[in-house]
């Protein structure tokens, strides 16, 4: 894939860039550049390749999902300025 300057003038303008004619041209020198490497690397075969989330191999620790704190909503309701039942009632704000 290749990009011509009337390509590179109209991403400069996508992206609010202001170029002029020998900032386009090299500019398109560079995407071009950028194009080729791309295009290399689908050359690579990464079949049987597994993905990686990260360079070095980590486990994360893991625990059981128990509650350890809780199971007594009365007690809490008893600061709220205003409840009904176990929940907190607040002020409206979108109409």
């Amino acid at each position: 894939m290749s990009v011509d300057k009337d390509t590179v003038k109209r991403i400069a303008r996508l992206a609010r860039l202001a170029l002029d004619e020998e900032q386009a041209g090299h500019m398109q020198t560079e995407l071009n550049a950028i194009l080729a490497w791309v295009q290399q690397l689908d050359e690579v075969d990464v079949s049987g390749v597994a993905p990686l989330t990260s360079v070095v191999e980590q486990r994360l620790k893991m625990r059981d999902d128990v509650v350890t704190d809780g199971g007594y909503p009365e007690d809490l309701m008893k600061n709220a300025p205003l409840s009904e039942g176990t929940f907190f009632v607040v002020p409206k704000v979108v109409e």
